[in-house]
């Protein structure tokens, strides 16, 4: 086993929708302290990577634009850099719209347009229309470059960790014995009044869900520690409760019009170790 939380952790450079900084800031201590390899089939922001910073990792997302964000400022983060510093001082509502419709052409290019976009639309959203365009209003952020800003500690972070654009069930299939995986999928519950969710430009339906549970009981069965966080909702707790300890949190919500929408919820996390 190979210990997994170094002296110093790196923050992730993405705010996202649903990210796990909570967790990892009031929980940390339900992590597993040792482990061998690391894969997380749904990245988004990595707040739980970047916490752990673990030496052997595999981060996949079915959003491509993500992922080669983050391969991006791996291999070229100084560039990225110098482009969203550019950025910073263009941004106006009239510039965010531009760059909103833009297709740039170089994968430098294409990360520090996805960070700007990230860092100044409405709550940190990612949404795109049917043409798979980036289509979320401009927010009320306006700096685009954070005092918290690492990206060479970043770049360092993720020097040799695999990086795909895959399938969660393909992803969780690779972890082998002593492996750790962490999920943190859409919160999709049997009865909501649809059925799914949009994730990324994908849907994530309810038979995802399923097949989710039944990834992670092959994983579990192969010696994996699992970690998985879910909607603390009967459709969800009846999914996983024959195969795995429950336990739900509470936490605060951040995604609302205003702060006085903005309230306290569970989430429940859901795992194969104590």
């Amino acid at each position: 086993m190979i210990q997994c939380k170094p002296s110093g952790a790196t923050l992730p450079f993405l705010k996202w929708a649903g990210g796990k900084r909570w967790l990892t800031s009031a929980y940390s201590d339900l992590f597993p302290t040792k482990f061998k390899n690391y894969y997380e089939p749904f990245l988004g922001g990595g707040a739980v990577f970047f916490s752990l910073l673990p030496k052997n990792a595999t981060l996949s997302d079915t959003n491509q634009e993500l992922i080669e964000c983050y391969a991006a400022i791996r291999d070229d983060w100084y560039q990225v850099r110098g482009l969203l510093t550019y950025h910073h001082h263009n941004h106006c509502k009239e510039y965010y719209l531009t760059m909103r419709s833009a297709r740039p052409a170089s994968q430098v290019e294409k990360a520090a347009r996805f960070l700007y976009l990230n860092r100044t639309c409405w709550n940190a959203l990612y949404r795109v229309n049917l043409r798979g365009e980036f289509n979320v209003p401009m927010g009320t952020k306006t700096n685009v470059i954070l005092k918290s800003d690492d990206f060479e500690g970043i770049a360092k972070a993720l020097k040799d960790v695999k990086l795909l654009t895959q399938d969660f069930e393909c992803v969780i299939d690779q972890a082998l014995d002593g492996d750790f995986i962490f999920a943190d999928p859409p919160y999709t519950v049997k009865h909501n009044f649809n059925g799914f969710v949009k994730y990324n430009d994908k849907i994530f339906q309810w038979h995802d869900q399923v097949r989710l549970r039944d990834s992670l009981i092959r994983a579990k069965e192969r010696g994996c520690f699992v970690f998985l966080t879910n909607a603390n909702h009967s459709s969800i707790i009846e999914l996983y409760a024959e195969n795995f300890e429950l336990m739900p949190l509470k936490r605060e919500s951040v995604i609302a019009a205003s702060s006085s929408n903005r309230g306290k919820y569970e989430e429940l996390v859901i795992r194969n170790y104590s």
